[in-house]
């Protein structure tokens, strides 16, 4: 079983392959299009990781608050961060049960948590609860109809601990979570058309934006947005 050392360690790996850096571009573009402009908002990261989502949006002028279970995570965030000379506020604590008052965050982001969690649904109504009435929630997850997907279940099959418990979604999959949540989707966004090879990354990158405006199919990743409806009196 992988140590959260070298989880991070892996993480920082596939950053800086060719296809790591292309699909993180790819899919970065997708999720900060639909949380919109991030000056002056509050903003948590839930499963931050090592920080890639935190630490673009504090630099897009975010109050950033990145979230995660795992400490080595955390410390490899907290040092990418202060490597680039972005505050981050970093909490230990996980999706399901998460240690912030009710209306505090502006924009909630969570990207390939809910593959993970225990209990997705409750997840996410935790990320709707600590969203302030008009608040935008901002998932991306790795669609379950893709060769992404398949090629992460083989790994299970073959003894991989993280992708065995993996769990896929699809685009009215995340939509539930969000209705269930007591949220209003905006729009699913599809992206990463190509298949986990480097050439093809290199080949299909220029044409994502099209292909997502056109809502293509074959998307590996997915990403909704949700808000919070306005307490009415």
């Amino acid at each position: 079983m992988a140590t959260s050392a070298s989880l991070a360690a892996s993480y920082a790996r596939w950053r800086s392959s060719p296809l790591g850096a292309i699909t993180e571009r790819v899919e970065e573009r997708v999720v900060f299009e639909l949380a919109g402009p991030l000056q002056g908002r509050r903003l948590l990261d839930v499963g931050t990781g090592d920080g890639t989502y935190a630490i673009e949006a504090a630099r897009r002028g975010a109050e950033v608050t990145g979230l995660d279970v795992d400490q080595a995570m955390l410390a490899a965030a907290r040092a990418r961060s202060a490597s680039g000379g972005v505050t981050l506020t970093l909490r230990e604590g996980r999706a399901e049960a998460l240690p912030f008052e009710d209306d505090g965050f502006d924009v909630v982001l969570a990207v390939t948590v809910l593959c993970f969690a225990a209990d997705a649904t409750t997840a996410v109504r935790e990320m709707a609860r600590v969203l302030r009435p008009g608040g935008r929630l901002v998932l991306g997850e790795l669609g379950r109809f893709s060769l992404w997907a398949a090629e992460r279940r083989v790994r299970g099959w073959l003894g991989s601990g993280t992708w065995r418990r993996a769990r896929f979604w699809s685009r009215a999959d995340l939509a539930t979570l969000a209705r269930e949540a007591g949220l209003h989707a905006v729009e699913v966004r599809g992206s990463v058309f190509f298949p986990p090879s480097p050439v093809a990354a290199r080949l299909v990158a220029p044409f994502e934006p099209t292909l997502t405006r056109i809502h293509a199919p074959g998307a590996a990743f997915l990403a909704l947005a949700a808000y919070k409806p306005e307490v009415r009196p």
